[in-house]
């Protein structure tokens, strides 16, 4: 019987256990020890390839640029440099990456609210298609900085619109409360008064909304708000814009297996099980601005833009599975239930490895690796490794926004393999040494079906290789 988390071809029971790409998770734990994260480039590529149809429903060329921020392993730049798809850094850190992956100048995006000058000078040396510039002040720096250069820097301004977003407070980043980009009014002042500037070459208009938004209708909302920009700014500096920035944001369904619905709140509920095609909410948004457009004489403008779209999350979350060891098993007394027992396990992979189950109370969907074909109907208490009573994979302020609970077969033992699926994005990317716990390696399973080996565990030198 197919299980309501299997993707066919991608993940599937195969003889009881979990394949990724008809590989044994199980295997390639065995292989390669337990925390492991496991990649899929076929699911890169899919993922990717549903993004480039929004093309097909716009009047002007697309730019899709992954937000390396998610994840920033080597291996999977690479992978997504060699899908066609170009790439968002968020400091000079992730752009040296997208530069040595092999991503040229006219590739990459720049976002980032505390840029450091060796930052702008690096990003203008490399000639890159854009710095998504975040102030009035920022702006003054960077044609400072390419001045100084005797070079000319590409940018656009990163405008904070008060859109609202109905996901977590945390995600919201166009409200007038984030710490993200300028206030349109100072926007127009800008391009009138850079317009002449000859080391600045004002190119867009950038915002984002958020992430892992659970409808559609913003990007309308945005879309059109960023169009009514370019309007005023060509009316009132007769600058004609070459690109709208609409940032990223599509959801990925944390819940496409939804035994656990019951127990996450609603609004929650919402945000993890949103799921909607990326090129739907654009092509309903494309058509109201176009026939906003054509009501004011402004269709060739719209058309001669490039609309920059930067997602992460819906590129790289569902394309990876944390495969974790259940490392100690206990039982005590249930709170607030006179005679019920809980059972607990006690993995290796804890927040060190996946921050967003603790500061988000994000929600990834846990199986049996090993087990995957059995019925999950089981609870269990789950907890990390960590020496930090937070490290659960329930809520431990009590306020119900994960499960107490997980569902898993019966008997689980310590040395079962178990696979927290939709890790791919924003796990990795945030973890630490806490405790000093060896950083997990990272398989690439490749199109072709082989495992590869992209990043290695850590060793005890890597734990004071920075030290003095």
């Amino acid at each position: 019987m197919t299980q309501r988390w299997e993707i066919p071809n991608f993940l599937e029971t195969r003889n009881g256990r979990l394949h990724i790409d008809r590989v044994d998770a199980v295997e390639l734990a065995r292989a390669h020890g337990t925390p492991l994260f496991v990649y899929s480039e076929q699911r890169i590529r899919h993922n990717i390839q549903r993004l480039q149809r929004v093309g097909d429903h716009i009047g002007c060329a697309l730019k899709l640029c992954y937000a390396a921020k998610a994840m920033s392993t080597m291996g999977i730049l690479t992978a997504v440099k060699d899908a066609d798809c170009d790439i968002e850094v968020n400091s000079g850190g992730e752009l040296w990456k997208a530069l040595n992956a092999g991503f040229t100048g006219d590739q990459i995006i720049f976002n980032g609210t505390s840029k450091q000058v060796w930052e702008i000078e690096l990003a203008i040396n490399s000639a890159i298609y854009a710095v998504q510039v975040d102030s009035l002040y920022e702006l003054s720096l960077i044609e400072e900085i390419a001045e100084r250069l005797g070079k000319t820097a590409n940018v656009s301004l990163r405008l904070v619109p008060e859109i609202e977003a109905n996901t977590h407070s945390g995600l919201q980043t166009a409200l007038l409360t984030s710490k993200f980009g300028m206030m349109p009014d100072e926007a127009f002042t800008a391009f009138t008064q850079y317009k002449d500037s000859r080391h600045l070459a004002l190119l867009g208009v950038h915002l984002h909304i958020g992430s892992q938004i659970p409808e559609g209708s913003p990007y309308t909302e945005a879309l059109m708000s960023m169009f009514k920009c370019l309007l005023r700014i060509r009316d009132e500096s007769g600058i004609e814009l070459q690109h709208i920035n609409l940032g990223g944001g599509f959801p990925v369904n944390y819940l496409r297996d939804d035994a656990m619905a019951e127990s996450i709140p609603a609004e929650q509920e919402e945000m993890f099980a949103a799921d909607f095609e990326p090129a739907d909410a654009i092509r309903t948004a494309w058509a109201k601005v176009q026939e906003f457009a054509d009501e004011n004489n402004a269709g060739e403008l719209l058309r001669n833009i490039t609309l920059l779209l930067e997602p992460g999350r819906s590129i790289i979350a569902d394309t990876s599975v944390c495969l974790t060891a259940v490392r100690n098993a206990k039982q005590r007394p249930t709170n607030g239930r006179e005679g019920a027992i809980d059972h607990w396990l006690l993995t290796d992979a804890g927040f060190n490895l996946l921050l967003s189950m603790e500061t988000y109370k994000w929600y990834y969907h846990l199986i049996s690796a090993a087990r995957s074909g059995e019925p999950h109907e089981t609870p269990y208490k789950l907890a990390g490794p960590l020496c930090d009573g937070g490290d659960v994979y329930f809520d431990i302020e009590g306020e119900g926004r994960l499960p107490d609970h997980r569902l898993l077969p019966q008997d689980v033992n310590p040395g079962e393999i178990l696979a927290l699926l939709n890790c791919g994005a924003y796990s990795l990317a945030q973890a630490s040494q806490y405790n000093a716990r060896f950083l997990p390696p990272v398989v690439l399973i490749k199109s072709d079906g082989t495992p590869t080996l992209i990043r290695r565990r850590d060793n005890f030198e890597d734990l004071i290789t920075n030290d003095i």
